[in-house]
């Protein structure tokens, strides 16, 4: 069983990663970080009893069905909020995609001269562009494959998809990733 300090380092070294990847999904920084603080919330009252090395898969599985559950609200809101205002005859229209590029993590650029990290920055905005414009699925096998350094089957069971649709996921992920940036004149 996890102790409190475990489970509070946990949620430390987990935040930041999980913070992005809702906003990846949201594309709303409010609504992303309302997603990982009831993530974070759900784990620690139902779950905070078990063994640490269980706590990463369950995080996420809790993370993508929380999001799975805010574009559910989102529809139904929608759904309302269309019918509603169509008949009010209202004609305002307040259509915003914000997706805002988020910065490096400041304790990785130590030492950093100025031309590289601008560089490196900028190469973080462009990938962070490029992932948040993938297919959901393929965002998230990416995601919680490459960045949360999941294996194939705990992203499957995560994801609730077979293994072949994982790698599947991520190879097109990939492919896309790599087409994107070369379009954009970065290569390995």
């Amino acid at each position: 069983m996890a102790n409190r300090q475990e489970l509070s380092d946990f949620l430390e070294s987990a935040e930041r990663r999980a913070f992005r990847q809702a906003m990846f999904a949201v594309r709303d920084e409010n609504a992303a970080l309302d997603l990982v603080q009831d993530t974070m919330l759900r784990l620690v009252e139902k779950y905070g009893d078990r063994p640490a090395a269980e706590l990463p898969p369950l995080f996420q599985r809790i993370l993508q069905n929380a999001i799975t559950d805010h574009f559910r609200r989102q529809r139904v809101r929608n759904l309302w909020t269309t019918l509603l205002s169509s008949l009010s005859g209202n004609g305002e229209d307040e259509d915003r995609d914000i997706l805002e590029s988020l910065e490096a993590d400041p304790a990785t650029s130590m030492g950093a001269s100025g031309a590289i990290q601008v560089e490196r920055d900028q190469l973080l905005a462009i990938l962070d562009e490029e992932v948040g414009r993938l297919p959901a699925r393929q965002r998230q096998a990416f995601l919680l494959r490459y960045w949360e350094d999941m294996d194939v089957a705990e992203t499957a069971a995560i994801m609730g998809c077979s293994e072949g649709s994982v790698k599947t996921h991520c190879s097109r992920a990939n492919h896309a990733l790599a087409a994107a940036l070369r379009s954009r004149g970065i290569t390995p």
